[in-house]
């Protein structure tokens, strides 16, 4: 008789497989295009990225099994350390040595986050603790800044500022926080997912957010990414655990505020898809895990706070209606820009939220050509290939809790990760990485919900061969465009 309990560990057949295609698909695109084949730093840095992770994948959640929750999440929070820190320290040497300098090939925010902090912790060293009067005067301040600084901008800021402060101004010391604060996401992850789901999902989730690659690859930076990552995925667990839990707790609600608030000055978007979230999950979430007193004791709270919120600051309330009323026009702007600039495709005119809805889920596509002036791209091809191949689960995951009805018990963790990503669609950068972070950790929750039932189906192991064709026929094609819209073939 057929096996169908499900699985507590991802199988080797699954990590093999996508280690071969990424190997056979580096083979194929060199032979195609073989006048633009990648650096092979970037090829080794890549296969290194790839073969971590499935390895990885497949080990970890084998031979951790056996340990008590207490003791997984211990390994979970070490092994998501150490994978972060080697990262920071093969690419500080990396930027040194090729650049010159700590902020690598994506300075340019990198650096005007850098100064700005440098700034704030010298106003904290002479006395003045309000950082808000000391933004309203450093705007342009510094080589990498900007004319103005966005209120979506300080929040960054601020939280360097403190960082510098405390450390002497150590680049080093902030990009080992970033560490913590990755591995400290994995772990909330897990938690989340044990909450959710089952202990099994857990662990795979957790184990997938240490390793994939995308998700160290901001540890190496001064971007807001990694601190950004931590908070959403803070807030959600937060959000859980007042839902979940019997009585009322002051001190959970204070964080929850204090969070949300705060987000509204590190990413707009982000901040309004996260409250929304929170509102839907009070409506809709099932009645068997929220009773209706609790439902509606706790969403006059977070009305209250919303409205006090759009009420007290009117830069969070124009930033977030201004979004909302030139998303797609805004998108068609800039993907002609970028067909028209120096060194940019011509072929981007053609994108538009059309293209990038069917794709969203596992865009970006893998840079394996060697393209100029694109090495934060050919650095993370590996990372970015590891997201591809597993968005086929997190997929997966979407039809499975639709078809059963599952998903009401989920509403909070899938309404941020599908609300960001509608926004993500309508916006001028689908097509990044970098602003596909926040909802990274989500997706693979529920990718490791789908693994964990992959048995129970035949159907799914061929879906998942057919997704490996695929995105070797996607890799291809993705390579063909980046060299035929730039003249290079």
């Amino acid at each position: 008789m057929r096996n169908t309990l499900p699985l507590t560990y991802v199988p080797k057949k699954i990590t093999n497989n996508a280690m071969l295609l990424y190997i056979v698909a580096l083979v194929v695109i060199s032979g195609l295009f073989h006048s633009y084949i990648l650096n092979w730093k970037w090829m080794v840095m890549s296969i290194g990225e790839v073969t971590i992770c499935f390895f990885g994948l497949n080990n970890l959640t084998r031979d951790w099994q056996k340990y008590s929750p207490k003791l997984f999440g211990q390994r979970l929070f070490g092994v998501a350390f150490a994978v972060r820190l080697l990262w920071v320290i093969v690419t500080w040497w990396l930027y040194q040595s090729v650049c010159g300098d700590a902020f690598g090939y994506e300075n340019a925010d990198a650096t005007f986050y850098h100064e700005m902090g440098m700034g704030g912790a010298q106003w904290l060293r002479d006395g003045h603790w309000n950082l808000f009067d000391y933004l309203s005067q450093a705007a342009g301040y510094g080589s990498g800044a900007r004319r103005s600084l966005a209120f979506s901008d300080t929040g960054f800021p601020i939280y360097m500022a403190y960082v510098y402060f405390l450390t002497n101004n150590s680049i080093f010391i902030a990009r080992v926080l970033n560490c913590v604060w990755g591995a400290w996401t994995a772990v909330m992850i897990y938690k989340i997912g044990h909450r959710h789901f089952d202990e099994s999902t857990a662990r795979i989730a957790g184990v997938m957010t240490a390793l994939l690659p995308t998700l160290w690859y901001y540890c190496g930076t001064q971007l807001k990414e990694v601190w950004m990552v931590f908070l959403c995925v803070a807030f959600v667990e937060e959000i859980d655990k007042l839902l979940l839990e019997r009585r009322l707790r002051v001190l959970p609600i204070a964080v929850v505020s204090a969070i949300g608030t705060y987000m509204f000055m590190i990413r707009t978007a982000l901040a309004g898809v996260m409250i929304i979230a929170m509102l839907c999950a009070l409506v809709l979430t099932s009645n068997k895990m929220v009773k209706w007193g609790k439902r509606s004791m706790y969403g006059v709270l977070a009305a209250l706070f919303v409205v006090l919120v759009l009420l007290s600051n009117s830069s969070i309330r124009n930033d977030f209606f201004g979004m909302v009323e030139t998303g797609s026009s805004e998108q068609k702007g800039n993907m002609e820009w970028r067909s028209q600039r120096a060194g940019g495709n011509t072929l981007a005119r053609y994108a538009s939220s059309a293209v990038f809805a069917p794709m969203i889920f596992t865009l970006p596509f893998p840079t394996l050509v060697e393209i100029p002036g694109q090495e934060p791209q050919k650095m993370i091809a590996g990372g970015n290939f590891c997201k591809n191949i597993l968005s086929y689960f997190t997929l997966l995951a979407m039809f499975m809790l639709l078809f059963s009805g599952d998903w009401r018990k989920h509403v909070m963790p899938l309404f941020v990760m599908l609300g960001y990503l509608v926004v993500l669609v309508f916006s001028n950068f689908a097509q990044s990485g970098r602003f596909h972070q926040p909802v990274m950790p989500f997706e693979m929750l529920f990718a490791a919900y789908a693994l964990a039932k992959f048995r129970e189906r035949r159907l799914y192991k061929y879906g998942y061969t057919f997704w490996l064709v695929l995105m070797f026929v996607a890799d291809v094609a993705w390579s063909w465009f980046k060299l035929r819209g730039r003249g290079m073939v």
